[in-house]
């Protein structure tokens, strides 16, 4: 989901509107508190003559500079300790008067240690989003939409349930999912024929963790792969950054919709597994949609793809009727 240069500008000047904010947010705390108590100012006053001072004595004595810098932390320590009595006896919090940031992580800069901060990460996600026309979709497909309507009550065959009880449990699962999101790592393959319900799912799993800021990317399959084609081999048009494929990597939530309809390659299974993999090793939870079913993953892709999708992936199937078709008909 690669934004355009402008659209990455416009994201940034917004980081640099909070921290104008807060700045001035912190001068005008700076200058009421200043007027209600003297103190403060002559509190502020030795820890610049602290640092000097300590700054000097380096100089002088380089050997010493571990013992000074020692002494200055516990002498800022005690100023500070003080600084905070003085605040809450006049009413104050603490740390009034403290530095102020929308995001504590990156300090609204929207990098930590030259990567993309999660708070930078969900934005470029949302504008992404808003763009693609998804949040509307979102609206209309989520957990507080889904009608168990179109899901017979009459058991099947072979299944040992009824679609209505199925699909019970599986709406079940899929909230848990987003429950325990942050507590429970897990990954999830909703499968089963088309028109059971598969995107709403996905579309409901991605809504709740969004709404929680979490940072989703939600891509079908083609969309996937020709992403990553595009990147490594640059035969578009169109310009895909490193980052635009880290997200793949290193977002909170991937959801892979309907897996299977892609064109089948080396590379396709070469780059599935390598997702997929560097997803699993770093706890980056997966959820994956397809109409194939899990035994007979393994006549399209390699061993070690369906070993990983097996072994690490709860497999939800859906059964019951083509809801489009109930729908029309």
């Amino acid at each position: 989901m690669p934004l355009s240069s402008s659209q990455f500008k416009i994201i940034l000047r917004e980081y640099d509107y909070k921290r104008t904010k807060n700045a001035q947010l912190l001068r005008s705390r700076q200058v009421e508190v200043n007027e209600k108590i003297s103190l403060i100012q002559a509190l502020d006053a030795k820890v610049v003559a602290k640092g000097i001072e300590a700054s000097k004595l380096i100089i002088k004595e380089p050997f010493n500079r571990d013992v000074h810098l020692k002494t200055l932390k516990l002498e800022l320590k005690a100023l500070k300790e003080e600084k905070e009595n003085l605040l809450e006896k006049y009413g104050y919090n603490k740390t009034y008067l403290d530095p102020i940031y929308d995001c504590e992580l990156c300090q609204d800069t929207g990098y930590i240690h030259n990567k993309k901060c999660k708070c930078l990460k969900h934005a470029l996600i949302d504008v992404a989003y808003e763009q693609s026309n998804l949040k509307s979709i979102l609206l209309k497909e989520n957990f507080s939409t889904f009608s168990f309507d179109y899901y017979s009550s009459n058991k099947l065959q072979g299944v040992g349930a009824s679609p209505l009880d199925n699909i019970k449990g599986v709406y079940s699962r899929c909230k848990k999912f987003t429950e325990s999101f942050d507590k429970e790592f897990s990954n999830l393959i909703l499968f089963g024929q088309t028109g059971l319900g598969k995107t709403f799912l996905c579309n409901c799993i991605a809504k709740e963790l969004l709404d929680t800021s979490h940072s989703v990317l939600y891509l079908s399959a083609f969309k996937l792969f020709k992403l990553l084609e595009t990147y490594r081999f640059k035969n578009d048009d169109q310009e895909i950054t490193y980052d635009d494929i880290d997200d793949i990597y290193t977002c909170d939530l991937l959801i892979i919709d309907d897996l299977g309809s892609e064109v089948i390659n080396s590379f396709t299974s070469s780059e599935l597994f390598s997702c997929l993999n560097t997803r699993l090793l770093s706890k980056k939870p997966t959820v994956i949609s397809t109409n194939l079913h899990p035994s007979g993953l393994s006549k399209y892709y390699s061993d070690r793809i369906v070993s990983r999708i097996l072994g690490d992936f709860v497999a939800l199937q859906l059964v019951g009727a083509d809801i489009r078709l109930q729908k029309y008909n």
